[in-house]
């Protein structure tokens, strides 16, 4: 707090504070208008400079060589501060004033196990669809894995549902790669539905897979593209992300101490964070 001043001719119940002054404003205008001249005309940074200059000047002569004061005069009262708690409130950190944030989840190991087992239980479906509506069992494995195929260029229907060794080999490296890598996204994303993971696995991430998958596909593999069917693509996704779901259902769960404050994760004796020990320390 400014105490009063005592300066000669200054008042015991007054007190000095700096003058106000425009000249910090014209300083800024003109700096503004410097600038704006770089994409206008030179004029207007001229202007701008002069102004930046008889800002800096005015604003100079009224710090230099003392500041201005002006005083302004304020009455003293008497103040008693009267409290009604009788002792001091500490912060409680405890799991019930955290009711909004999980206190539990699924690690990401979890997800990769559910993104193992839902790549397995996807080929059921993709197997069915090509013996269905092509009599053949390696259509949509060679559209899958068709780039591993030398002498594709234009393959026909007949092309895609025969076998090929390459088209399975590398079909099977796109499948589980991507299953893998599709398990480790589910299990970082875990946390944000922890209490619904055949939810979370089962339905919204098969939707933005197969919507990001139906724009981005016509430009990655257009082959896969043209012949692929959308509805059996679909039913294959449900299938990868209830049975992944199903399986970080019945994983085991884990506390997010990460969400803790830092104090309690490094194990201080913060008081207002800390619970007092039940046990008593050895008496000095």
């Amino acid at each position: 707090m400014e105490h009063p001043s005592h300066h000669p001719g200054v008042k015991s119940d007054s007190v000095q504070l700096p003058a106000p002054t425009a000249w910090p404003f014209v300083l800024a205008f003109g700096v503004t208008l410097v600038f704006t001249g770089l994409v206008t005309t030179a004029g207007i940074s001229v202007l701008g400079g002069v102004l930046a200059v008889c800002g800096c000047v005015g604003w100079f002569r009224q710090v230099l060589p003392h500041e201005q004061h002006e005083t302004i005069p304020f009455e003293v009262e008497e103040f008693e501060a009267v409290t009604v708690h009788t002792h001091v409130a500490r912060i409680e950190a405890d799991e019930k004033h955290r009711a909004l944030l999980p206190l539990e989840t699924y690690s990401v190991w979890a997800g990769v196990k559910g993104g193992i087992a839902g790549g397995a239980a996807m080929i059921f479906p993709a197997l069915l669809y090509g013996w269905l509506s092509h009599n053949s069992i390696w259509y949509p494995v060679n559209l899958l894995g068709g780039a591993g195929v030398a002498h594709w260029r234009n393959p026909t229907v007949a092309d895609i549902a025969a076998f090929h060794w390459q088209g399975l080999i590398v079909a099977s490296i796109i499948h589980v790669v991507g299953s893998l890598l599709v398990g480790l996204l589910y299990g970082a994303m875990l946390p944000m539905l922890p209490r619904r993971p055949v939810l979370l696995g089962g339905l919204i991430a098969p939707m933005l897979w197969t919507g990001l998958l139906h724009s981005s596909l016509p430009i990655v593999n257009p082959v896969l593209a043209s012949h692929i069917d959308w509805g059996w693509f679909v039913v294959s996704q449900l299938t990868f992300g209830i049975v992944a779901g199903v399986v970080v259902a019945r994983q085991e769960r884990i506390r997010t101490t990460q969400l803790m404050p830092l104090a309690v994760r490094l194990g201080l004796e913060t008081p207002g964070l800390m619970h007092p020990s039940d046990e008593e320390g050895p008496k000095e």
